[in-house]
């Protein structure tokens, strides 16, 4: 689309006046160039009349009245999952945003994360990784390349992703409050929110409470006590948040199981797994052994353990039990 003035822009079908006055507000002397330049670089102004508009996102307390969107439409309506999290994370973090987004993505569910650094990347990545749908919410324009140290990442969104944001093209992430409100979008997106790391007081924290008001079904991966980037989920599991444990918890909530090693692309045999993952699928038996028990033969912490059981659950190496046991899979 092409405007050169507020009646151009009224003028196209549709187009409500909220909508002109946000355009106007935010890059008034570039109206003219504004849609086309935007165009050329392949992107799309999609607003509420829209077919392509998100239908999530119409209902949610203080809706957008626009978003820029760069790549892959038809990602839009399908089933969503937000997995969120520290930018300063564990090892043990990082694992399991990986783990998770991988198993969403391979059930069919779409990854939605913000595109920061951290663990937000991660979860991006982990989806793109198998071929896996993907969205990225930005506090600045979809053509602004930020964080820098992101730029492999956008370079696959671009090309198999889809980035969306209410900023216009060339808008750098320096406007008061963006990310805050970019928070609400991410949680909007999505019917479930998964958080994996959050310390008091972060940007996670904002999306959660984002996700509660819009009444998105929250689930909280547990951490270890020790660790400050635990702080935010931990609490949140005491005053009653849904914990996540296994990918289950997750998947059965879009109908969706844990693929089976026979109905999926196999799992890297043991010969491949990094040494932590060799030492616990070896420690691993066909009958079962608590967690606190693998912990000890192991040698590493049980935060770590759960990472690594869940990485080999999702590969179809172990199999996950009652009581907190846990075995080697049937065909492992």
């Amino acid at each position: 689309m092409l405007a050169a003035s507020a009646a151009q822009l009224r003028a196209i079908a549709g187009l409500p006046s909220a909508v002109v006055a946000n355009i106007l507000e935010a890059r008034a002397e570039r109206i003219p160039s504004l849609l086309a330049d935007a165009a050329r670089a392949g992107q799309s102004l999609l607003v509420p009349p829209d077919d392509a508009f998100p239908s999530a996102l119409r209902s949610i307390p203080g809706p957008p009245v626009l978003l820029w969107a760069r790549g892959d439409l038809r990602l839009l309506p399908a089933p969503a999952v937000a997995i969120v999290g520290s930018r300063d994370h564990s090892r043990y973090g990082e694992e399991i945003a990986r783990d998770l987004a991988i198993a969403a993505a391979r059930a069919g569910v779409t990854v939605v994360s913000g595109m920061a650094r951290g663990l937000d990347a991660v979860a991006h990545h982990g989806a793109l990784d198998v071929g896996g749908a993907t969205i990225g919410v930005l506090g600045c324009g979809v053509d602004v390349i930020y964080p820098r140290q992101n730029a492999d990442l956008f370079a696959r969104m671009y090309a198999n992703g889809l980035l969306v944001s209410e900023h216009p093209p060339g808008e750098r992430p320096d406007s008061p409050g963006a990310f805050p409100r970019r928070n609400r979008l991410i949680s909007g997106l999505a019917s479930v929110v998964v958080v994996v790391e959050a310390a008091e007081g972060s940007g996670t924290m904002l999306t959660v409470t984002s996700a509660l008001e819009q009444g998105r079904e929250v689930l909280v991966v547990p951490g270890p006590v020790n660790s400050p980037t635990s702080r935010g989920t931990n609490r949140l599991l005491r005053e009653g948040a849904t914990p996540l444990t296994e990918p289950r918890d997750l998947l059965s909530l879009f109908g969706a199981a844990v693929p089976t090693a026979a109905a999926r692309a196999p799992g890297p045999p043991p010969c491949t797994l990094s040494p932590t993952e060799a030492r616990v699928f070896e420690a691993l038996t066909g009958a079962g052994r608590h967690v606190d028990e693998l912990a000890l033969a192991v040698g590493i912490p049980v935060g770590e353990l759960l990472a690594t059981l869940l990485g080999l659950e999702i590969g179809g190496l172990a199999q996950s039990l009652p009581g907190g046991q846990y075995r080697r899979a049937a065909r492992a």
